[in-house]
């Protein structure tokens, strides 16, 4: 009888708690749905020009599921999964849930997540970009597709242990991903850092990372690649400006094999003549290191964006960009299609709506 009672006392203690964390759960299903119609020259062999229905004008077209659930003492229990779109055919941008899939604790001392997010150094950039990562058109995350490298910094790991916390005006961030590799721990191992901080209208940022790749059996030396960013922005008023910077290095475990090097430039300006219209100006630079004289592209991109908000969740924008290379190398607009000139001009119509 008496083991009975404290059976049933459990049971019951146990009952009473879930019913509780399930009255304080909640799931949100959300998503961007960014689609336009673009133009852009020498977007074919042989230079021919292309107008299309494109996806994720301003930003990457998703949809997903977040939630939380209060597990009591100021802890929570915190999800998320999320996909691409591509708006233009509706096909999955990547796998069903490639952009994340994660779940985690968050408290008084900070966030935990584990499995597939974007790195700290992701989202410690993307805020000093004056374009907001647009896939039309910035080469803040990553430079333009056509070229042997983007010089760019890795926008999300798998297996991976993330940490977020912040202090005051201060954010920061350790993301780590595991290489799970049977020859050694660091082979495939990646770590990326960050920290910001804003305050009186004022934003700095510093971040670091590293990519490992297997350790090559014949030097007993990894492919590392290793990216730092620094960069700031300051608000007054209506006006915004942003100035900052990434440095690329990739180092071959292949014996004499020479580096990837280039330091990519941006700075931007943001104006808002009135409450619901943006207009932002932005140029990205990058310079070429490490190659054969006069067969460095140092590519620049010159970019304008007007926008508009119809209303709290929907915006109309039109985007006009240029890009030119040197030495006759190629160049393109954006940071997924090559261009196959050394020049391109693009220009893109399109709406955005949040949900």
């Amino acid at each position: 009888m008496k083991r009975t009672s404290i059976t049933l006392a459990v049971l019951a203690a146990a009952a009473a708690l879930s019913g509780g964390a399930h009255a304080q759960s909640n799931v949100q299903i959300y998503g961007l749905l960014d689609t336009g119609v673009d133009y852009a020259s020498d977007a074919k062999p042989g230079g021919g020009a292309m107008t299309r229905v494109s996806s994720g004008g301003m930003n990457t077209s998703r949809w997903g599921l977040r939630g939380t659930e209060d597990l009591g003492g100021g802890l929570k229990a915190v999800f998320q999964l999320e996909g691409g779109i591509l708006m233009d055919t509706g096909a999955m941008d990547g796998t069903l849930f490639r952009r994340q899939a994660n779940v985690g604790v968050e408290g008084r001392y900070g966030r935990i997540v584990l499995g597939r997010s974007f790195t700290s150094v992701y989202d410690t950039v993307i805020q000093f970009d004056p374009m907001g990562f647009a896939p039309f058109y910035s080469w803040a995350t990553t430079g333009n597709a056509t070229g042997p490298s983007k010089y760019g910094m890795t926008t999300g790991f798998d297996n991976m242990v993330k940490y977020s916390g912040s202090t005051g005006a201060f954010k920061y961030g350790v993301s780590y991903g595991f290489g799970e590799q049977t020859g050694s721990a660091r082979d495939g191992a990646k770590i990326a850092s960050a920290v910001s901080y804003s305050a009186n209208g004022l934003g700095l940022m510093a971040t670091w990372e590293k990519v490992n790749g297997s350790t090559v059996a014949a030097t007993g030396r990894r492919d590392e690649t290793t990216v730092y960013h620094l960069g700031g922005n300051y608000e007054t008023g209506p006006f915004k400006f942003t100035l900052a910077g990434r440095n690329y290095r990739s180092e071959s475990g292949k014996a004499a094999t020479p580096d990837v090097k280039a330091t990519t430039y941006w700075t931007g300006l943001a104006y808002k003549p009135v409450e619901n219209v943006t207009l932002t100006g932005a140029i990205y630079y990058v310079d070429v290191k490490n190659v054969a004289a006069g067969k460095d592209a140092d590519p620049i991109m010159y970019v304008a964006r007007y926008r508009y908000a119809a209303s709290k969740r929907t915006d109309l924008y039109a985007t006009l960009a240029y890009a030119k290379s040197k030495h006759g190398q190629l160049v393109g607009l954006s940071r997924d299609d090559a261009g196959f000139g050394d020049s391109q001009r693009g220009l893109i119509l399109g709406i955005q709506h949040r949900f």
